[in-house]
């Protein structure tokens, strides 16, 4: 049974990728069986589990609004723009992160690689840092 089985045209959305949005269409008899339309305009088909159809993503991105919390998520503006060659050298490291469109941070590991291409070949650089050390508990 999947997480959206009883999905309705209209309800409230949260993607990790995207941020808010609604569902728009509901097919139950297809592999994609809902299409959540953002709050940025993007249209994205999903599986009954919150899996969507593009991106290397095997596991769940869209919840409903209110069972996900996303007061964890790292929403915080980027310090300083970084070089290219800055950029390349972290990634290689595997340091580094992107802004996602929902506004939220990731590992550049996580985030589908044609996402990150794209940014890069568009010198999109301040949407891009280095990832920040977790500070250790006393």
């Amino acid at each position: 049974m999947g997480y959206f089985k009883k999905a309705k045209v209209g309800d409230k959305v949260n993607g990790l990728v995207f941020g808010r949005g609604k569902i728009t269409e509901v097919y139950p008899d297809s592999h994609y069986s809902i299409i959540a339309t953002f709050k940025n305009g993007h249209e994205v088909p999903f599986t009954e589990d919150g899996v969507p159809s593009w991106g290397n993503f095997d596991y769940q991105t869209l919840y409903y609004r209110d069972d996900i919390v996303m007061g964890k998520a790292d929403f915080s503006p980027v310090d300083k723009v970084m070089t290219a060659k800055k950029i390349i050298k972290c990634r290689e490291k595997g340091d580094l992160e992107v802004r996602l469109p929902s506004g939220m941070w990731e590992s550049t590991k996580k985030c589908p690689k044609i996402y990150v291409e794209t940014l890069l070949e568009n010198e999109k650089y301040h949407l891009f840092r280095k990832k920040k050390k977790k500070k250790k508990m006393k």
